[in-house]
């Protein structure tokens, strides 16, 4: 078996609960492997005070920080549509999320992006980790909110609306991203689930810019 980043073989020991289990090793070597930095950023809700959004996300996880391996990994997957990539990071996904009793809904793509790309690399990602997911939002706007100021992205208007014929519960939902940047785009699909009556949203993104 090859490294999916780098192409050199690696030596896989089979384990019994490896074979029992049907896994069949980590997808990356360890060199390319220990090229990605976990983080510990926390989020910095201070300026969202005093704006329609402030109150909009409960919580916010993220794994990893965006180095330059990281903007190798993003560009492979995401523009040169190497689609196999998703499975690189689906098991940290999985850890995060296999016991959560919430509703996992992935940020979608604008359907323009969406015929570009050819995937949804979260959707993929997710598919790879055996996560259920729903999706409840159609994006109104394709627009990137870090070429934003802070006070347009405060004003912007809603990226996203609920489907037509879609339900929300009073539960919890966990909003998932691939990479956070400026807080915008969560924080925007956040709100719409609340204002349609979630009881608490979460959002965990693989990447923290």
């Amino acid at each position: 078996m090859n490294c999916l980043l780098c192409h050199s073989p690696m030596i896989i020991q089979p384990t019994w609960s490896g074979l029992f289990l049907n896994k069949i090793g980590p997808p990356i070597c360890e060199r390319c492997s220990k090229k990605f930095e976990k983080t510990d950023i926390k989020e910095d809700k201070a300026e969202w005070i005093g704006s329609i959004y402030e109150n909009s996300l409960d919580g916010l996880t993220s794994v990893y920080q965006y180095n330059e391996a990281m903007k190798d990994y993003l560009h492979q997957y995401k523009f040169l549509q190497d689609a196999i990539l998703s499975k690189v990071f689906a098991e940290d996904m999985r850890a995060l999320l296999k016991n959560r009793k919430a509703i996992i809904v992935p940020i979608p793509m604008h359907p323009e992006k969406l015929k570009k790309r050819t995937f949804a690399h979260v959707d993929r990602i997710l598919d790879d980790a055996r996560i259920p997911y729903v999706h409840l939002f159609e994006k109104t706007a394709d627009v990137t909110q870090g070429e934003k100021s802070k006070q347009e992205r405060m004003n912007a208007e809603p990226l996203f609306a609920i489907k037509p014929g879609s339900t929300i519960e009073k539960k919890h939902y966990i909003v998932i991203d691939d990479l956070y940047t400026t807080g915008t785009t969560v924080r925007h699909a956040a709100k719409v689930l609340k204002d349609a009556g979630a009881a608490k949203v979460e959002a965990v993104t693989l990447i923290r810019a």
